[in-house]
């Protein structure tokens, strides 16, 4: 069996994903949009502080000869960025928009199907908004469509959004996601209509599904994996601190972010709160004033942001619709145990009470509960985050790498012999 998988940017799943194909044997090519191995003049140019954001492209060597590149819509996103060219990246219609790069790269994948198959090609692997022009070539060349769905399905999101509209009117300017065109969203549902292959991330993705109209295809659900367990993690052993409570994540009511400062500020002086993120918006009256009460650090580089937790008691993702949230297995891997909600992987991770505490999405009250359970009870959490790093050595990167590789190959094979 030989795959193609794409990704225009590259993210740690997809990093897994494509380095399991490799080691399998069944990469045929890995496409994406700008790419960094070691050694190469690009590893040496993001070496110079102008050029550091190249290490976010890094990729594993296994993958340098199977990968190719088309950089340019990629490369003008991310300068439009840089230099706040804000029509070039506005949604959906902007030049570089994230919409522009992924169609434009889809398309570019679509392009070398035909090309791909006479030198043995039997699948194509592609993700959510990057798989529609791929997708419709496949199916002429007869060719599987794996589709991978990082995120809930969009009819779930809106029926859940829709709500928190209502319920915080005041964070509503943060739901961008509700702002999609509906054409954009038809794509997304002709997308999943052309696939032979679902994959997910948790047990929520999955079920948002159930809001699809139309008949699906296999879904399966793989947690991602974990990164490297710390090996010298310690914890605060003085009840009398204040609990230092962390959020990770993006600024906006789709992470239960006014949940999580209505709790604390509910709480007071016995937390305190420290808060990376970006905003979402930049009009929202709610989210500065929260952030004026609180610790806030907009970015950090990844490793940063790993030591960072270490140095927090508890990690809190009261996430209200997250297709997993990479942050919770991060912050387990690091030792930290985490409060998240029933709308994440978490409870595909966690179990309530042991290595983590899962509570009601949207609920303010369970939230704050949550949290003042844990005030003054440094061995509880330290019990929770020992047990977190147990769960972590279980299930790093390379098994969640192995399991989709497997499912892929058994699709192929089963379908082979349905045939």
């Amino acid at each position: 069996m030989k795959i193609i998988v794409s990704h225009p940017s590259g993210n740690a799943n997809v990093r897994a994903a494509a380095v399991a194909c490799a080691k399998a044997g069944i990469l045929s090519k890995f496409y994406t949009s700008i790419a960094v191995f070691k050694g190469t003049l690009l590893d040496k140019l993001s070496g110079f502080g102008p050029l550091a954001e190249l290490n976010r492209r890094r990729f594993d060597t296994t993958l340098h000869q199977a990968t190719g590149v088309w950089p340019l819509r990629e490369l003008g996103r991310l300068l439009s960025i840089k230099f706040g060219f804000k029509q070039l990246i506005k949604h959906e219609v902007g030049l570089f928009s994230v919409d522009a790069v992924w169609n434009n790269f889809d398309k570019r994948v679509a392009a070398v199907l035909k090309q791909e198959k006479k030198a043995g090609l039997n699948a194509v692997y592609a993700y959510e908004d990057g798989a529609l022009n791929s997708f419709a070539v496949a199916k002429e060349l007869n060719l599987i469509c794996i589709y991978d769905l990082p995120i809930g399905y969009w009819k779930a999101a809106k029926i859940l959004l829709t709500a928190e509209q209502e319920r915080w009117p005041e964070w509503a300017p943060t739901l961008t996601g509700l702002r999609n065109s509906d054409e954009k969203l038809k794509r997304k549902d002709e997308e999943l209509r052309l696939a032979d292959q679902i994959l997910v991330a948790s047990s929520f993705t999955a079920k948002t599904l159930n809001e699809y109209e139309g008949k699906l295809c296999p879904v399966t659900v793989i947690p991602y994996g974990f990164p490297p367990v710390v090996s010298d993690r310690k914890y605060n052993d003085d009840a009398k601190k204040p609990l230092k409570l962390l959020f990770v994540g993006g600024l906006s009511q789709r992470k239960g972010i006014a949940d999580l400062f209505a709790a604390v500020d509910g709480i007071g002086e016995r937390v305190e709160l420290t808060v990376v993120g970006k905003k979402t918006v930049g009009d929202c009256t709610a989210l500065e004033e929260a952030l004026g009460r609180h610790k806030w650090i907009p970015s950090l580089p990844h490793h940063e942001v790993l030591s960072l937790m270490q140095e927090h008691d508890v990690l809190v993702f009261p996430s209200l619709f997250e297709g997993f949230g990479l942050v919770i297995t991060e912050a387990m891997s690091q030792g930290t145990p985490v409060i998240t909600t029933d709308r994440t992987a978490g409870p595909d991770l966690i179990t309530d009470g042991e290595n983590g505490w899962i509570i009601e999405a949207g609920s303010t009250v369970a939230l704050q509960q949550a949290i003042e359970n844990l005030i003054g009870k440094p061995g509880v959490i330290a019990a929770a985050g020992r047990a977190a790093m147990e769960t972590a050595r279980l299930r790093p990167w390379e098994k969640y790498g192995q399991e989709l590789s497997d499912a892929i190959v058994k699709f192929k094979t089963d379908r082979g012999a349905a045939l």
